[in-house]
């Protein structure tokens, strides 16, 4: 009985091993920043939050970071509805292929799509210099540089193929008898759509419409590269005011209406998502696409399709050939420069080092994320099973059903706070003894795994879920102790999931940027910071190896996207 309780204590002191760890790195520098906010002498100042609605400054920034993030979801939904009703109604060669290709932008670190945009549409741009080269111009035609109009263009690429393969995803499992029996009845196409398929499509429009309200809300890279010092978010803000200006009580006030904001957003994406699960009776993609027969039909894919390689491709490929593109022609030297560290540069080591650092950060994020993703994933699952009261104590089955209702939400926290935010809070809270770390390498890997952990849950928790429990049942029936079921049966069912929820973190710590511009050290920049880096120093050299690098990282992500896909069983995972 007392060994039985003891294995029980130490198995859920395991699977509490995550909760301790949010509490930490997570709800800790949080409540700094609360603390900062409302405290920043040790007693209650109301002064700091009231700034942001006194002066015109912290004004004009919220108004600016809504109603941009409000226009960048709009434009984005507008494109991607056609694009969607493509990709659920027809059937047509190369469709999975490029269905995956146009998932590509959205696993891109933001200084590469920044850097994207500027390769393609900046003064210096492929597109400027075409045009200028063509018609023996002396002034770049085309000037979007530090504009609104950039900005949109960056969100929009970036968000495209969340709305297409959320709403493409919904859209081919319904019913097409529900439109037919609309015009059967005499309604036009158009008023089919508008009176049945619109209101089932509602949902999950509204869904994707939220969630990249809530990624534009929360842009950092691309409003610092593209916006320049005109445009700024909140997240922005927080950086200047954290870090030109060391305002930290400012900071900590911007911060702390930032979490606010995010929240309430992710509690109505939450809420919109539960109202997803409809009564149909749904269908296999297969049963309602069609192939192309008609012109209308040949116009409709074909030009939406152009669209997509237009807006996806373009900027990409721009990247691409400017890193090879010099002064003088085609040339391999901005790849070459980064193993050479020059005396006035802004490294104290080799560029190079950034591809070697943010390997070495991205696999040890591989490690703690997975770890922790998988004893979180165990105690959603597990948790609320525990009914037998003589193998342990009352407590922990109250603990452990209250623990099942909970858990869930608890860590997907983490995806509803900025990384700016959390950078913030690290500096705030973790500088003195215990937990004195601010001066080292550490805390990037654990910002990084905070980020990288509710991905590796959610790939996780789809397949330990299915696992038919009659399996396990027969293994212990046949004798085996618990350690070997475990083993024989549910690691070879959820290792694929595991690996696709590793690729995840890998992917995600490479690209981060937000937290690790505050956490990174001088000696210690990773690819993104670098990439910033060079972008601040003027002359074409620096520019040329801030796309060589840009280019490099563009490349990292996509073996990471193309090893999610090839891992992944089917639409195994919820991203």
């Amino acid at each position: 009985m007392m060994n039985g309780r003891l294995l029980t204590l130490l198995k859920y002191s395991l699977l509490l091993l995550p909760l301790l760890f949010l509490a930490v790195f997570y709800f800790y520098p949080l409540a700094a920043i609360f603390g900062l906010s409302f405290a920043p002498d040790g007693r209650f100042q109301p002064d700091n939050l009231s700034q942001l609605l006194t002066r015109p400054l912290f004004r004009q920034t919220l108004w600016f970071t809504v109603w941009q993030a409000a226009v960048s979801t709009l434009l984005t939904l507008l494109l991607a509805l056609p694009g969607a009703y493509v990709f659920a109604r027809y059937r047509f060669p190369g469709k999975s292929s490029l269905k995956a290709f146009i998932t590509l932008p959205f696993v891109l670190p933001t200084v590469v799509v920044a850097n994207a945009f500027t390769a393609l549409l900046g003064p210096r741009g492929l597109l400027n210099e075409g045009l200028m080269g063509l018609f023996d111009l002396a002034r770049p035609p085309i000037q979007l540089d530090q504009t609104i109009w950039i900005i949109l263009l960056a969100h929009v690429f970036y968000n495209y193929s969340i709305a297409l393969r959320m709403i493409s995803g919904f859209w081919q499992n319904l019913p097409t008898n529900l439109t037919q029996a609309a015009q059967m009845l005499g309604a036009s196409p158009r008023r089919a759509f508008l009176t049945v398929t619109l209101p089932l499509l509602a949902p999950v429009v509204l869904a994707a419409a939220v969630l990249i309200f809530i990624f534009c809300f929360t842009s950092f890279g691309v409003i610092l590269i593209l916006g320049g010092p005109r445009f700024a978010t909140l997240e922005v803000e927080i950086y200047r005011q954290a870090v030109s200006l060391f305002n930290l009580p400012v900071a900590a006030a911007l911060s702390l209406l930032q979490i606010v904001f995010t929240f309430a957003l992710m509690w109505v994406y939450t809420r919109i998502q539960a109202r997803m699960s409809l009564p149909l009776r749904l269908q296999a993609s297969q049963a309602t696409a069609k192939p192309i027969h008609t012109w209308r039909d040949r116009l409709l894919v074909g030009g939406n399709l152009l669209v997509m390689l237009l807006l996806l491709g373009a900027p990409l490929l721009a990247l691409i050939s400017r890193s090879f593109w010099g002064s003088d022609g085609w040339t391999l030297r901005f790849y070459q420069e980064l193993f050479i560290n020059r005396r006035d540069s802004v490294f104290f080591v080799p560029p190079v080092e950034a591809v070697l650092n943010s390997t070495g950060f991205g696999l040890v994020t591989v490690f703690m994320a997975t770890t922790l993703g998988l004893l979180s994933t165990l105690l959603i699952v597990r948790a609320g099973r525990v009914k037998n009261p003589a193998a342990v104590e009352r407590g922990l089955v109250w603990l452990g059903r209250w623990l099942g209702r909970v858990i869930d939400p608890l860590l997907m926290l983490p995806l509803a706070t900025s990384a700016v935010t959390l950078g913030f809070g690290f500096i705030l809270a973790l500088n003195r003894p215990p937990l004195d770390l601010r001066s080292t390498a550490v805390l990037i890997p654990i910002a990084h795994t905070l980020v990288g952990m509710p991905f590796v849950i959610r790939s996780l928790l789809p397949a330990i879920r299915s696992i038919n429990p009659r399996l396990r049942e027969a293994a212990m029936l046949l004798g085996a102790a618990p350690a070997r079921v475990w083993l024989e049966i549910d690691w070879p069912l959820i290792r694929r999931a595991l690996l696709v929820g590793a690729v995840f973190a890998f992917t995600v710590s490479m690209g981060e940027f937000g937290a690790t511009l505050f956490l990174s050290r001088p000696q210690t920049p990773t690819m993104p910071v670098a990439i910033f880096r060079f972008l601040g120093q003027p002359g074409a050299l620096n520019y040329g190896q801030a796309l060589a690098m840009s280019t490099i990282l563009m490349g990292v992500c996509a073996a990471g996207f193309l090893a999610i896909e090839r891992f992944r069983l089917g639409d195994e995972g919820e991203f």
